[in-house]
């Protein structure tokens, strides 16, 4: 994209075109449709049938069953893609390449190296590239990171979450891309740091020979340790996470039509000498509960309207390309390690040794471990 035109969508309406009119498609053109600050153009998809449900909701909009007319078409600024991991990479890149600003379904890419490639791309292009990470954006998740950043918690201990359900079956992800890549997310928004090692176990039940259940277990340079379950297979639907703190400990239940938040003022103290568990005085403090008010804003909604100002601006989105990076190289190294049945994968890059071939990794204490681009 040229100066000129940079500056003549300086504050004006951005255009869209959407590509993929599948399970997400629909959600994002009808936020494009109804947001003051965007015109929708026009959507593409391979299935016709698609395309007609476009045609009878919004007749203004202009369909097609070849994404590249999006791509050529002059009159749109920007691309939101919504098709299978698989093709984010190459319609990401093309997108970018005829000079369009573009938002791009979770998982950002199928492979920390595709990820790495956008991100250069659009920063050579100066183009702004938002990886469609919708928890972050809504009222609960902003909230938790307010009162994380705030210093209420105290230090953090923990991250635990548990997302599980029955259904819906990938057939082109595992469950930890398709479920757990939520959780990664909100872990990397909220939390002060990113985990330094992790360590997945899963299984596989049906066909497709992709893992329907899993746990993935995060360790951090501070003392902190975050623990990821996802399920396809459970009877019941739990969307729950706990933030654990050495003041205050935070609830967060999806599920919840209201106080989708809750926080307690409860914890332990030890008291006493360090040196022996049997000396000791463990103290354990129960206090108030509350459930703080919050934005019931449409996340979606509010990731479209950053995404607007970030392109008019030229500020780095919450969830840009480097957020999409770390959690796609977390996705990465916890597949590994599920191919060897839980053995820990760092997530730092390796150090080279003086005479030595072979990659060590920054912590030996971690060892033996998996490092990330190591086969």
């Amino acid at each position: 994209m040229n100066l000129a035109r940079t500056q003549m969508i300086g504050g004006l309406v951005i255009n869209f075109g959407v590509i993929g009119y599948g399970y997400w498609g629909p959600n994002l053109v009808r936020n494009l449709f109804e947001v003051a600050e965007t015109q929708l153009i026009a959507v593409s998809d391979m299935r016709e049938d698609r395309l007609q449900q476009v045609v009878s909701r919004y007749p203004s909009v202009e369909i097609t069953t070849d994404y590249r007319h999006l791509l050529e078409n002059p009159n749109i600024d920007a691309i939101a893609i919504a098709t299978p991991v698989s093709t984010h990479y190459e319609l990401a890149l093309q997108a970018l390449e005829h000079g369009k600003h573009v938002i791009v379904e979770k998982p950002m890419t199928s492979t920390s190296e595709q990820a790495s490639h956008l991100i250069e791309e659009a920063r050579r292009r100066k183009l702004t590239l938002l990886v469609d990470h919708t928890f972050v954006y809504t009222g609960a998740v902003r909230k938790i990171k307010e009162i994380v950043s705030s210093g209420e918690l105290g230090d953090v201990l923990y991250y635990d979450s548990t997302r599980i359900n029955l259904g819906l079956f990938q057939r082109d992800v595992d469950v930890i891309w398709d479920l757990a890549v939520h959780d990664l997310a909100i872990m990397d928004y909220i939390l002060p740091s990113s985990p330094c090692a992790v360590a997945a176990t899963g299984i596989n039940h049906l066909f497709g020979g992709v893992e329907n259940l899993a746990y993935l277990t995060m360790f951090f340079d501070e003392n902190v340790i975050a623990h990821v379950n996802v399920n396809w297979l459970s009877p019941v639907k739990v969307r729950r996470t706990l933030v654990g703190g050495s003041k205050q400990m935070v609830v967060y239940d999806d599920m919840e039509p209201s106080e989708k938040i809750k926080v307690y003022d409860k914890g332990v103290t030890v008291n006493g000498s360090r040196d022996s568990v049997y000396k000791a005085l463990v103290g354990y403090r129960s206090g108030d509960m509350y459930a703080p008010h919050l934005d019931v804003s449409e996340a979606l909604k509010v990731e479209i309207q950053h995404f607007v100002e970030c392109i008019r601006t030229g500020a780095e989105p919450i969830t840009g390309g480097q957020a999409g990076l770390r959690v796609v190289r977390i996705l990465e190294s916890a597949s590994r390690s599920m191919k060897h049945r839980g053995r820990l994968v760092d997530l730092r890059p390796p150090v080279p040794v003086p005479g030595s071939l072979l990659p060590h990794t920054l912590n030996p204490a971690l060892n033996p471990v998996l490092t990330v681009g190591v086969a």
